[in-house]
């Protein structure tokens, strides 16, 4: 017996993970209301009788994650609290056979490049006209502008390739319809991600173009920020960097994951590429353009790390002194070149070394922070909370890197909005101003 009343054909989508399962989510919801559903996402007290759940799995902590949340759902579906629950996304892609026999609740699993399918087993229309358009989950103003799916790297320690597929990327064409799309709807910033930005366009166009995609953009009027997610340093297409400094909308931002900087542990990882080359990339970005913020993040406990390579590690980021940085420890993946590898390095040493780099990073930040007092920056309004307006600069992105707070007691500028602000105090990871003038 049912314990609660539900609408018909109402469904819930709980997103987990990535930007790039937000985007999937987004568009799975805007076919489903085109569909006449009436659809809503992560509302923990939906009365949805529909439950999607979008998952991950990427690292064991997302996997965790994933799982708990599904049997959350399979025990309100025991309980009559829902009709249907499906799960999509990268855990059901990776383990689909095995969660069908140990969570039968579930009435059907699809992978990460079954929406077709998935829309079907709902009797709904998958519509080939409404492809770029998608109903989004972050406020109004800015948007995720996914650009390709996939990755062809060999990296030992990831398991996206066996989730995601090989490297697929859209049109710069298409990008363009959907980014005027989401311009006409008021949003101002794009941020660009993929599995691997900078192979964007070697699979349809025959060599990288990304720099082509970048001016492409930059044409479409009301968008004001572009932003760059995920780049790989591995022969890296300096054209970017030069696209970066000429182009006025594209943020001097760059999010280049480099998972490590001792030698031998990037050979083991299979990154194709050396310290040296690193350090000489970074050293190219910063001197084409000079006020680039870089962000990136690193691997600890990868297997046979010994503490002779985590120190070269952190010598390393004294030395390159990045603006943002965030750090993951190494899960041991089923079906990676590393899962051949023991697992050795124990769970307390993992977090003792992010701490330690996290801690290093924190003084880095705290020192450029102040050196960012008394000067002026443009900034776009993101919400209000505690009192304060919060936004961003250009050099930081959501809900990963620095904030901007403005007090609402002296100060007023609509969310979605940009204005300059001068800087009058900071700590490791805020900064705090005063509004000067409105853009």
């Amino acid at each position: 017996m049912k314990t609660k009343t539900h609408k018909e054909n109402k469904v819930n989508v709980v997103t987990l993970g990535c930007a790039k399962n937000m985007v999937d989510s987004e568009v799975l919801m805007h076919q489903l209301q085109a569909n006449n559903f009436e659809v809503e996402h992560d509302n923990s007290k939906s009365d949805a009788n529909i439950i999607i759940v979008n998952t991950c799995g990427f690292i064991d902590r997302a996997k965790e994650q994933s799982i708990n949340t599904i049997l959350a759902y399979a025990g309100e579906k025991s309980e009559g609290n829902i009709d249907k629950l499906y799960v999509t996304g990268c855990l059901s892609q990776r383990y689909k056979d095995s969660l069908e026999e140990e969570i039968p609740e579930v009435d059907a699993y699809f992978g990460t490049l079954e929406l077709p399918a998935l829309l079907e087993r709902l009797e709904a229309d998958y519509k080939h006209d409404l492809i770029g358009e998608r109903i989004l989950m972050t406020p109004p103003h800015y948007a995720y502008l996914k650009i390709s799916e996939g990755c062809n790297r060999t990296c030992s320690f990831c398991a996206i390739p066996l989730m995601r597929g090989k490297h697929v990327s859209k049109t710069i064409e298409a990008l363009v319809t959907e980014a005027k799309k989401l311009a006409k709807d008021g949003v101002k910033e794009l941020m660009l991600i993929a599995q691997e930005l900078t192979y964007y366009g070697l699979d349809i166009y025959k060599k990288r173009q990304l720099a082509e995609l970048l001016q492409a953009l930059s044409d479409i009027e009301g968008i004001e920020w572009i932003r760059l997610h995920y780049a790989y340093p591995s022969k890296f297409p300096m054209e970017v960097l030069e696209a970066m400094s000429d182009l006025p909308k594209v943020c001097n931002y760059l999010d280049i994951p480099l998972q490590h900087a001792n030698n031998a542990v990037l050979k083991r990882m299979r990154r194709q590429i050396t310290r040296e080359e690193t350090v000489a990339l970074i050293e190219e970005a910063r001197r084409i353009v000079p006020n680039i913020a870089i962000r990136t993040t690193f691997l600890v406990g990868f297997p046979d790390e010994t503490e002779e390579e985590f120190q070269d590690l952190v010598d390393f980021v004294k030395e390159m002194r990045f603006e943002r940085l965030g750090v993951f420890h190494y899960s041991h993946e089923e079906d990676t070149r590393a899962y051949d590898m023991q697992d050795n390095i124990p769970a307390e040493v993992k977090a003792d070394r992010a701490n330690r780099l996290m801690e290093v990073q924190q003084e880095i930040s705290a020192e450029l922070n102040q050196e960012k007092i008394g000067k002026t920056y443009k900034v776009l309004f993101d919400r209000i909370e505690n009192n304060y307006f919060v936004g961003r600069t250009e050099y930081d992105s959501p809900e990963v890197d620095n904030e901007v707070l403005v007090a609402t007691k002296d100060n007023y500028v609509r969310v979605g909005d940009f204005a300059y602000v001068e800087i009058t105090d900071a700590t490791e990871f805020d900064l705090y101003g005063t509004l000067v003038k409105k853009q």
